[in-house]
């Protein structure tokens, strides 16, 4: 199949969730498919990036995207019936470049990863197969009702109904759509009336196939994560602020490992000699793989919703076992005090991650079956063959 594919990043390095998924998709379907990859690249993307991309794909066709934080994308939001999700990526030539491209390129169908890259696609006869990664209005929601200051709600709540109308829009006429876990795809059924929404879920990268599969008992404690990204912000301040201090009163010898890209300037205060703040480039995967390998355990006080968090996926298959929120323990299958551990407040999360800590046998049981579940379920080749089966699906209607 010729497939054109639409990012609203460049895939490698594979550095957050999106990236790494479509990262892992695209070197496995290339192998059987011809890819014309069409993304939006940042200041901070190289040339060595977008050429290592190109050893997969057919082409790769880049839009440089601005800051997110500029007064031309404001005023254009302030009088645009899209978003600021969508505004972002605005470019006055990408429509007509698409068209080119969709004219010149004989392609079996198109493959959106999220709708907000949608707006910017003529209109065609092609068949479209959308993927949420994760629903932006729960998001961007729960930014509102916990981040956001009191004088911008009027605003961004206006923004997060133009977000939930434009997703229901494009999923309502997608003709393949696709969720990453089964909760949010009965969000999205019960949203549209669609009763065809599959999943595909997110894997685990082979980089993790390094880390033998053995225990890592120790009580060090961590998180890992794009502090980009709103959830990972929220959830690495509450796990120091709150969550940690009541483990470490229970366990004198803990400590907390905060680790990932971009840290913020307030969870770079929290530093101390038990706190410890990793911070790695995007492309070093083999940091991410050094944390889980020299963790005890992975706690991840996750409050805000959407898709499948790959930490959570790393850890288990690390056999490092998760202590979380229940939206963090959604899309694995994974079972309370059987495969992961669920705790409601910061404070019910301590405690569980004390009593883990302290019965090797409870730490055993989760570790061992979790790692079954990350084999059986989240490796990426079965993955792509679903997807792969999808495509074959809507083109013979």
């Amino acid at each position: 199949m010729k497939i054109l594919m639409l990012t609203p990043y460049l895939p490698y390095p594979p550095s957050i969730g999106g990236q790494l998924r479509s990262y892992h998709l695209i070197k496995r379907l290339s192998k059987n498919h011809e890819i014309t990859l069409v993304c939006f690249t940042r200041d901070y993307n190289s040339a060595e990036q977008i050429n290592h991309m190109k050893q997969y794909c057919k082409d790769v066709i880049i839009f440089q995207r601005d800051k997110t934080w500029t007064l031309p994308n404001i005023l254009r939001t302030g009088f645009s019936w899209y978003p600021f999700l969508v505004m972002i990526y605005y470019s006055p030539e990408i429509k007509d470049k698409l068209q080119e491209i969709i004219d010149n390129g004989n392609f079996d169908l198109i493959h959106a990863e999220t709708f907000y890259v949608l707006p910017f696609l003529p209109k065609t006869e092609l068949p479209t197969v959308l993927v949420e990664q994760t629903i932006m209005s729960r998001v961007f929601r729960h930014y509102v009702d916990h981040e956001a200051k009191w004088w911008l709600w009027p605003f961004l709540l206006i923004d997060v109904a133009k977000i939930s109308y434009w997703e229901k829009y494009y999923w309502q006429r997608a003709d393949s759509l696709i969720a990453v876990s089964d909760e949010d795809a009965a969000i999205m059924k019960q949203r549209t009336f669609r009763t065809d929404v599959k999943v595909v879920p997110n894997g685990v990268g082979e980089d993790f196939d390094l880390i033998k599969p053995i225990l890592h008992y120790n009580h060090k404690i961590l998180y890992q994560g794009n502090y980009k990204w709103m959830q990972n912000w929220e959830a690495a301040h509450i796990l120091a602020t709150k969550t940690f201090p009541i483990i470490k009163k229970a366990i004198p010898d803990a400590q907390l490992i905060i680790n990932g890209q971009f840290p913020t300037h307030d969870l770079k205060k929290l530093a101390s000699r038990d706190i410890l703040i990793q911070e790695h480039a995007d492309a070093d995967s083999n940091a991410v793989v050094k944390a889980y390998s020299g963790a005890g355990i992975l706690v991840a006080p996750i409050y805000g919703p959407g898709g499948t968090r790959l930490k959570i996926l790393a850890a288990m298959k690390s056999m490092l076992p998760v202590v979380t929120t229940p939206l963090g323990a959604e899309g694995y299958g994974a079972v309370d005090g059987e495969s992961i551990v669920v705790g409601k407040t910061p404070e019910d999360i301590a405690h569980k991650t004390i009593n883990v800590l302290k019965d090797k046998k409870l730490y055993t049981k989760i570790a061992k079956s979790a790692r079954i579940i990350a084999d059986k379920h989240f490796s990426w080749d079965p993955i792509a063959k679903k997807l792969e089966s999808i495509y074959e699906e809507i083109i013979k209607k």
